[in-house]
């Protein structure tokens, strides 16, 4: 079967982000540098820095050459006096040496200009470090001077260059100018937020997971198409901030049952009920993840296991009540986290939906199913573990963002302070996330 998807662009997911603090002056911005305008960046010498470009020029000047090129320079400073907004300590430094330097209008002045030009967009690719990257890909890189100076010099014209560059991306730019027309520039929500959307491409198809406001976004050349309520990690278990790439969709999961839900919850109704109950719920024990060689329960010490001297693997065969639904998500990452369906629908009628062991579950799995898989063919199979590969990756973001924008309106998240830092908490999530309320009796 193909899978068909329209395109309905929401009103209420304009979100976006800029910059964080990098102590660099004018006068110090050293990087790479290239020896002419018309190479490829990626051909261009290094560590030779804003004077080394200019050296190795034979045209002295970019910025003050014509008078598109002064009003390009002049809108770096006005985005420079906002730059606090994005976390950049030295813009109101920077913007009143760009303002000087287009009033001496020296060709020495010129490298002022594109000396706090690289600044400001190295710091909109600077590294972040409260994420954490299973795609390498998808992690920030600093351009070098050369490579940012010569797109400049390339560029047809400056002002749509600069503003192209400093929009990251639409969603960051919906919510800076929103929240600049409501004098939010130094709120700490807002430049947290704006810190983490510059992450998410301009162009292209992405994921996004907002942990604070447990929602996902479906996004395509930096608009939201869908979006939909999921259930994400609870205070003691907290989902973590992350960037992968989704390859394939699963059909027909196993519910890989965690060793502390099966301590507290499966082994005492065993050792009450007896090994039927295993059968009755259909789940199986086998000998480790990797393997799933059957193991007979009744060769299990269930005694051992319900007080924690034995671990056993235990898994929940595919079928309406697994605790998985019907289909799941997989990235790579460093803490086992991936996006699931449920059989429980009620958990997204509540407003506080911070209730799993760090994996998101999903309101809508198959509308997200039809959005990933819409350019595929996806032989029907009732195997379990059915992967079917994706035509090509799709990142993913799990990030917190106290603040964002709902119907064109700021608005800040509920208990965000729940999740702040998580991505330096103790994750004690692994390859499930079922609570242990959810294990069927």
């Amino acid at each position: 079967m193909r899978f068909g998807y329209q395109r309905t662009v929401l009103g209420n997911a304009a979100l976006a982000l800029l910059i964080q603090t990098v102590s660099v002056s004018a006068q110090t911005v050293q990087d790479a540098a290239g020896p002419a305008a018309s190479m490829p960046a990626s051909l261009l010498p290094t560590d030779l820095g804003v004077d080394g470009f200019y050296a190795s020029r034979g045209e002295p000047v970019i910025w003050l050459k014509d008078d598109a090129g002064r009003a390009a320079a002049a809108r770096v400073g006005a985005l420079l006096r906002n730059g606090s907004i994005d976390g950049f300590s030295k813009s109101s430094e920077l913007a009143s040496e760009v303002d000087e330097a287009l009033q001496r209008g020296q060709p020495g002045d010129d490298k002022t200009i594109s000396a706090a030009w690289v600044a400001y967009v190295r710091t909109l690719n600077a590294p972040l470090q409260e994420v954490s990257f299973g795609d390498p890909g998808l992690r920030p890189k600093s351009p070098t001077a050369a490579a940012v100076l010569s797109e400049a010099a390339r560029a047809p014209s400056l002002s749509e260059y600069v503003g192209r560059v400093t929009s990251v991306n639409p969603l960051y730019a919906a919510l800076r100018e929103a929240a600049l027309k409501e004098d939010l520039g130094q709120n700490p929500e807002v430049i947290s937020s704006l810190k983490r959307l510059r992450l998410l491409p301009a162009t292209g198809r992405a994921i996004l997971v907002d942990i604070a406001t447990a929602q996902l976004w479906m996004i395509e050349d930096g608009a939201a198409v869908d979006s939909m309520k999921v259930v994400v990690g609870k205070t003691s278990s907290p989902t973590p901030e992350l960037a992968g790439s989704i390859h394939y969709v699963t059909f027909n999961p196993y519910w890989h049952i965690l060793d502390e839900v099966v301590q507290r919850k499966v082994a005492p109704i065993v050792l009450k009920r007896g090994v039927s109950y295993l059968k009755a719920a259909r789940y199986e024990t086998v000998s480790n993840w990797s393997e799933s060689d059957s193991v007979d329960p009744k060769t299990i010490d269930w005694k051992a296991v319900a007080d924690g001297s034995q671990q056993v693997f235990i898994r929940q065969r595919p079928g309406p009540n697994n605790m998985m639904g019907a289909v799941k998500f997989s990235f790579e990452n460093d803490f086992d986290i991936f996006l699931h369906d449920t059989p429980q629908k009620g958990l997204f009628a509540k407003s506080e939906r911070g209730l799993s062991l760090g994996c998101v579950r999903l309101e809508h799995a198959e509308r997200l199913t039809k959005w990933l898989l819409r350019d595929t063919d996806v032989p029907s199979s009732d195997e379990p573990e059915h992967h079917v590969q994706l035509a090509q990756g799709v990142p993913i973001y799990l990030l917190n963002l106290p603040a964002n924008l709902q119907d064109g309106k700021l608005a800040f998240a509920h208990g965000a302070d729940r999740q702040a830092d998580v991505a330096t908490a103790s994750v004690s999530a692994t390859n499930a996330d079922a609570t242990a309320e959810a294990v069927p009796h």
